[in-house]
């Protein structure tokens, strides 16, 4: 039955919110190419989240696809679309998480901070409490870095509901461009199910956003 795994892997997550160990490290021997669980799992790259402990992944259970934000970019479309399709996962579960890097910046900011605007270098570097060296040259690549929408914050704030928001927003249009992905079907016998978490990294716990609903303004 579709979500099966993940409402155990959220049981799972409980029990590691509370200090147990759920995921077994230790080499599995010889397995097959195809999740074992039919799960695949798009997540922050942020370093305070091991995706396999938080969930209680075995190794070979799930695909696990990481980038900034845990962002459905194009790429992110690409692994899901070959992932389902070719390798047979059909729960898709998508994580981001509080205190995240992509809520202190805007794409604007940084591209020019990075073209070597002096005034977006001193908010970058006010941000980030670190030194921002600039690169004084522009570039066609990245085209986006997906920086979360509204107002930018300080770089690892304390979770608040105006943060959750800003979250819950991204979340929420990550699922919907999955849904409504014209070569990841939602319907009939070969339908994939998505569902959206906010992880905190200060207890370990995960949060299930609601779907659907509102996914953010531009200020």
């Amino acid at each position: 039955m579709a979500n099966n795994h993940t409402d155990k892997y959220l049981e799972n997550n409980k029990r590691y919110a509370n200090g147990e160990a759920v995921h077994t490290p230790s080499y599995p021997g010889e397995q097959p190419i195809n999740p074992d669980k039919n799960v695949a799992v798009v997540a922050c790259m942020d370093a305070r989240m091991n995706i396999e402990d938080l969930l209680g992944l075995q190794t070979g259970d799930a695909h696990i696809i990481r980038n900034a934000g845990g962002v459905v970019t194009d790429d992110a479309l690409r692994c899901l679309i070959i992932s389902h399709h070719l390798l047979n996962t059909d729960e898709i579960i998508l994580i981001h998480h509080t205190r995240c890097g992509m809520l202190a910046f805007t794409d604007e900011l940084l591209k020019a901070g990075l073209e070597g605007d002096p005034e977006a270098e001193a908010l970058l570097q006010k941000a980030t409490g670190r030194n921002f060296t600039s690169c004084n040259c522009s570039s066609g690549t990245p085209e986006q870095f997906h920086a979360f929408r509204g107002p930018i914050e300080a770089l690892d704030a304390p979770r608040s509901e105006k943060q959750d928001e800003r979250l819950s927003w991204d979340v929420r249009r990550s699922i919907s461009r999955i849904e409504n992905h014209p070569w990841i079907p939602t319907e009939g016998s070969d339908a994939v199910t998505v569902r959206g978490f906010i992880y905190d990294v200060d207890t370990g716990k995960l949060d299930e956003v609601s779907y659907p609903g509102p996914m953010g303004t531009f200020s």
